[in-house]
């Protein structure tokens, strides 16, 4: 999806400069614990979906339309992974525009639909064994990809 309103409204008052933004991401896997990636038509980088969480929405909302808009794939998230962010998780898009991401990667489980890029922003998707993985638009700990992975939270290097 587009930038929404209250991005566009924001970025009206102070241009490209560095905003801070809620964010949601998914680890998708499928029936044989592979993880999903998607490719960005804008910029060709890999990630697993996300996007940012917007004005009056819950995580799990967020997470849930995010999903749907970038894969046609409808999920329910089942736990969270961990929390990421900081200066590794600055982006300045093409056309200028600065943030900085405090992402809560949630672990997703599919419920319906099939693989379609329902806003237009993904080109490709792919899926990956965790020992196989693309490379990747943030730094998102290793071991959130591992089907096995059954540990506490993440938080800031915690474990």
């Amino acid at each position: 999806m587009p930038m929404s309103s209250y991005y566009q409204e924001l970025r009206q008052k102070i241009g490209t400069d560095l905003i801070f933004s809620p964010a949601v991401a998914a680890v998708i896997r499928n029936d044989i614990g592979e993880v999903l990636f998607v490719k960005s038509r804008e910029d060709h980088l890999w990630s697993i979906p996300a996007g940012a969480i917007e004005i009056g929405e819950t995580p799990a909302q967020a997470i849930r339309r995010e999903v749907w808009e970038e894969t046609g794939l409808t999920v329910r998230p089942l736990r969270i992974l961990g929390v990421a962010g900081g200066r590794d998780f600055r982006w300045t898009y093409p056309d200028g525009n600065q943030v900085e991401y405090l992402t809560i990667v949630f672990e997703c489980q599919i419920e319906s639909g099939e693989l379609t890029a329902m806003d237009g922003e993904v080109g490709e998707f792919r899926y990956c064994d965790s020992s196989h993985l693309p490379p990747q638009q943030f730094p998102y700990p290793p071991t959130w990809f591992k089907s096995d992975h059954a540990g506490p939270a993440w938080f800031d290097g915690s474990p």
